[in-house]
């Protein structure tokens, strides 16, 4: 144990640190540094247990800063503590791992934080995958008072304690302060014990500044049997007279006099010799993984696209432990129902929660689980900036929307997933798959399961004919050519449901004897365009994409950069969902819309 004297240099140290930093730097988030400096130094020179050489260890207590504003504050614990030898004074260059906010550029940072709200999902994710893995370190996660207004830190609440997660300590640090007034019930501690008490949280009230007490709510909350929250009173600016408690200083730096007066007031420390408590051995427990079942379809049976998914997950969860589906209480859509009655101890219900469903995705992803975490395509959409963070962590796991588009009908506007891919589209490093059959889908299921990064396999609620037998392979980035001739006027394009569309429009062309090629746009993202517009020049010269989604963002406008980049002439047409659709049969919709086989149909004619 760390004597409290020792804890008591030690955060004069960070809050020296953090001081000089953010004045060399000429920016950064001195004052919230400064309010958390006591509650940081007691977590990582007394608390937590942690292997100061490996930043992966498995057994390593985790820490989250999720008010990630608060950076270098958790820079200077690291470098003290022994765990990164970088130049505190590079924080923010170009060429720095210190970042504005902390990203896994740096090895001790798993996950990206700085939108606030975020960082108890994550946590609940580590939690839970220490239960999963009967692992016994433990996750702390703080959080500012101003971000606890977002809802989804409530749906974190109340999922650790439905999943009994006593292995998780919440630390809020209430320095009553926001970026431009006072947070929303600013000191009123009690309050803020009733609050987290309702969701059956263990509450403990301390002042944050008291190293003693921060000590023995760390006690406490060890002896727990359920999560725990401290909620720490704070001073922004602590520690420095003429920022403590004042407004104006959020994410603003000293200048140079400011600091030489600011640092006669810190005492300055010398670093005490401080023996960090280390994790429990590894003990390599091995995942065994069997051979994957492979389902067989039969060319022209109708298969829906989401059975597809849900049974080719079920079979990789019966081959891989390490494989988890996550649901956000739709689990008889999605198809998620088929892992949670075949394997129910890999299913993670996060029910209508869909930000803290990502956010527990990613915290078990970095946990060393294969996720697949599925919605309904529109649904996703809530969960958007979560899905932005999730990207810049550099995370591994599969998202599935289903529901996707017009073609699911009667349901109308609100249940069509129509601004998805172009959601998926704009993360970096994502891939986005949109399979239109049994065989595809479970193919490409397989894939991701072995692909790095943010995966997508958007999948549709209406039955498909199956088009494709079990033999064919389907690569990243390439598109299926399912139908040519060597006189073709254009080439039509599909995806999912609208690839079926432009098979019939095929049969109904051919019938006038016009030849067209038609082709699978399986993989949006990433796409071969030089391999497409070489076809697509031997083939008529004319593209014709049909998609369901909205005109912004989706397919088409993927094609159109495409052929413009390639400084082709290329005659394009692009039939999408403009408008707000309405509830009706998926045919009716379909043809509404004009992106049926007849609305292609007639744009071939218009384009001869």
């Amino acid at each position: 144990m760390t004597s409290i004297n020792d804890l008591k240099k030690i955060s004069n140290i960070i809050r020296r640190d953090c001081a000089e930093m953010t004045t060399r730097a000429g920016s950064g988030h001195l004052s919230t540094c400064l309010s958390s400096v006591e509650l940081m130094g007691v977590l990582f020179f007394d608390e937590m247990k942690y292997d100061t050489s490996n930043a992966f260890h498995k057994n390593n207590d985790e820490f989250i800063l999720s008010k990630g504003h608060a950076a270098p504050a958790l820079y200077s614990c690291l470098k003290r503590a022994g765990c990164i030898n970088n130049d505190l004074m590079s924080l923010r260059e170009v060429d720095s791992d210190l970042e504005g906010h902390p990203m896994p550029s740096l090895k001790w940072v798993k996950v990206a934080t700085g939108s606030l709200g975020q960082g108890l999902s994550v946590g609940v994710g580590m939690a839970l995958a220490a239960k999963l893995q009967k692992r016994k370190y433990r996750t702390y996660v703080l959080l500012g008072d101003g971000e606890i207004a977002e809802g989804s830190i409530y749906e974190a609440c109340q999922l650790a304690v439905n999943l009994k997660l006593d292995n998780i300590v919440a630390i809020v640090d209430v320095n009553k302060q926001g970026q431009t007034g006072e947070t929303i019930l600013g000191h009123d501690m009690k309050a803020y014990k009733k609050r987290f008490e309702g969701f059956g949280w263990k509450t403990i009230v301390i002042d944050g500044h008291k190293i003693e007490q921060i000590v023995k709510s760390l006690k406490l909350a060890r002896k727990s049997n359920k999560p725990v929250i401290i909620l720490a009173k704070t001073f922004k600016g602590k520690g420095i007279s003429f920022i403590e408690n004042k407004k104006g200083w959020h994410g603003k730096a000293m200048d140079e006099k400011q600091l030489e007066k600011a640092l006669k007031e810190i005492p300055d420390s010398v670093m005490p010799s401080v023996k960090i408590k280390k994790p429990p051995k590894d003990l390599k427990n091995r995942v065994g993984k069997k051979k994957v079942k492979i389902d067989s379809y039969k060319i022209g049976n109708d298969v829906a696209t989401r059975d597809s998914f849900g049974r080719a997950l079920m079979n990789l969860c019966v081959a891989d432990k390490s494989v988890l589906a996550v649901d956000g209480d739709v689990a008889n859509s999605t198809r998620l129902k088929f892992v949670k009655g075949k394997t129910p101890s890999q299913f993670v219900e996060c029910y209508i929660a869909e930000q803290d469903m990502i956010g527990v995705a990613l915290g078990l992803s970095k946990k060393g689980f294969n996720i697949f975490a599925a919605s309904f395509g529109a649904f996703l959409t809530r969960a958007h900036d979560q899905l932005r963070m999730v990207a810049i962590s550099n995370a591994d796991f599969t998202i599935n929307g289903s529901h996707a588009g017009v073609s699911i009908g009667p349901d109308g506007a609100s249940q069509m997933g129509l601004e998805d891919i172009a959601m998926f589209r704009d993360l970096p490093n994502s891939i986005v798959f949109y399979p239109s059959d049994a065989v595809s889908t479970q193919k490409l299921t397989f894939i991701c399961n072995l692909l790095k990064g943010i995966k997508y396999i958007r999948t549709t609620r209406d039955k498909t004919p199956v088009i494709y037998n079990k033999k064919e392979e389907f690569d990243v980035g390439d598109f299926k050519v399912l139908k040519k001739s060597d006189n073709d006027k254009a080439v039509l394009v599909g995806s999912g449901i609208t690839l079926h569309e432009s098979l019939k429009a095929y049969e109904e062309l051919k019938k006038k004897k016009v030849n067209v090629a038609v082709v699978d746009l399986y993989c949006v993202k990433p796409f071969k365009g030089k391999r497409f517009i070489e076809f697509v020049k031997k083939h008529g010269n004319i593209v014709i994409i049909a998609e369901d989604h909205f005109k912004e963002g989706g397919i088409g406008e993927m094609l159109s950069e495409v052929i413009a980049e390639n400084n082709s002439n290329i005659k394009f047409k692009h039939l999408a969902i403009r408008g707000v659709p309405h509830s009706g049969k998926t045919k009716e919709l379909l043809n509404k819309y004009g992106i049926d086989w007849k609305g292609i149909v007639n744009s071939v004619r218009g384009m001869k």
